[in-house]
């Protein structure tokens, strides 16, 4: 057997279940998905606006959107225009602390509209600029800059998750003034970027590395390239080679980077790169046929990573919670795994698969 098969088919089997998980985790009576089992069985959550867009991203990747069932659709449609706050423009889950987290009501708002836009819909209000609900950086470029220089990078992973989500609101604005903030970031990033390494911020390895993953969305959204890419490379190897993850984010948002790099992987180092990855999944792979977050268990929220940095953002907000944190598998982990393997299968020029079927997501017995 090639190398490379042997790799694949090794990734193919942490999938083992996976069908059977995500139908648990459907909610007919939303049209959304909970986060976790223990979300669901506990019956003191709710499908939530991130987890019901994993799994649609999931879907997505499976092949499944056009097999989804036409009211099943329109329910998925109706969760997320039902979400939206028609005042301001924005998209809330029900937990008050969601709206105090700001790279939460970010994600929300770039999650929601993406999905209703993947599923053939649209909003049911304007969004958040045309309201003139933006926050009042949003309003000059000077005040974008003053925004992005005031955000603390001691923790990269934390820092970057700011100053990319800041951007949601740009692609919102007319032609002139959004190709104005995209320079401007583009070059307020290029600034602060360590030459020798490639990454932004502080931290450890992962910790950078994850941080220069959330900036990479900025780039990729703006087809513009990375800059120091062979540095960024480097990093990444060295990485790989030398740090534990802990976090399935920590597995993905190397991979991820390496899927928007353009650059040259030898068979030798791609090989490294995969096993590497797939012995760290290994161990978050769980019973429940999906894949937890963290090594020990689920965190109980998916902005709990970012809060553990608290040591230098004393106004962090409070977690929310979306499950009670088991050994267990959730929707945060589970949509990263199904991630991995697709860029893992498009490095090795290969033709992907699903593996989830389809046809059986929505039986009820």
């Amino acid at each position: 057997m090639e190398k490379d098969t042997a790799i694949l088919k090794d990734l193919d089997q942490l999938f083992s279940g996976l069908t059977e998980w995500m139908r648990r985790q459907y909610d007919p009576t939303s049209g959304g998905y909970f986060y976790a089992a223990s979300s669901k069985s506990s019956g003191l959550f709710q499908p939530d606006i991130e987890s019901t867009a994993q799994a649609l991203n999931i879907l997505i990747r499976n092949d499944c959107l056009l097999n989804i069932p036409k009211d099943i659709k329109n329910k998925m449609i109706s969760f997320f225009q039902h979400k939206q706050d028609p005042k301001t423009g924005y998209f809330f889950d029900e937990h008050p602390a969601m709206r105090k987290d700001e790279v939460m009501v970010h994600r929300a708002l770039g999650y929601s509209i993406n999905s209703l836009r993947r599923l053939g819909s649209v909003p049911l209000y304007e969004q958040p600029v045309a309201k003139n609900e933006a926050p009042s950086y949003t309003e000059s470029i000077t005040a974008y800059r003053k925004k992005w220089e005031s955000i603390d990078l001691r923790n990269s992973w934390r820092g970057c998750d700011l100053l990319a989500s800041s951007t949601v609101y740009i692609g919102q604005m007319d032609e002139k003034k959004r190709n104005a903030c995209v320079d401007a970031m583009a070059h307020f990033l290029e600034e602060i970027q360590d030459p020798q390494t490639g990454l932004w911020g502080e931290g450890s390895l992962y910790v950078k590395i994850s941080g220069t993953f959330k900036l990479h969305t900025f780039y990729k959204r703006f087809d513009l390239p990375m800059p120091n890419q062979e540095k960024i490379y480097q990093s990444i190897m060295t990485c790989l080679r030398t740090e534990k993850a802990v976090d399935m984010c920590y597995i993905r948002n190397p991979i991820d980077l390496l899927a928007y790099l353009e650059v040259n992987m030898t068979n030798e180092e791609l090989n490294e790169i995969a096993e590497i990855t797939i012995k760290n999944m290994k161990k978050l792979k769980r019973s429940d046929g999906a894949f937890s977050r963290e090594l020990k268990h689920s965190p109980k929220a998916p902005n709990v990573a970012q809060i553990k940095a608290n040591e230098y953002y004393p106004n962090m907000p409070e977690a929310v919670p979306l499950s009670l944190g088991k050994v267990e598998g959730d929707m945060n982990a589970t949509t990263q795994a199904t991630l991995i393997r697709l860029q893992l299968y498009k490095f090795y020029k290969k033709d992907v698969f699903p593996v989830i079927d389809c046809d059986s997501l929505y039986q009820t017995s």
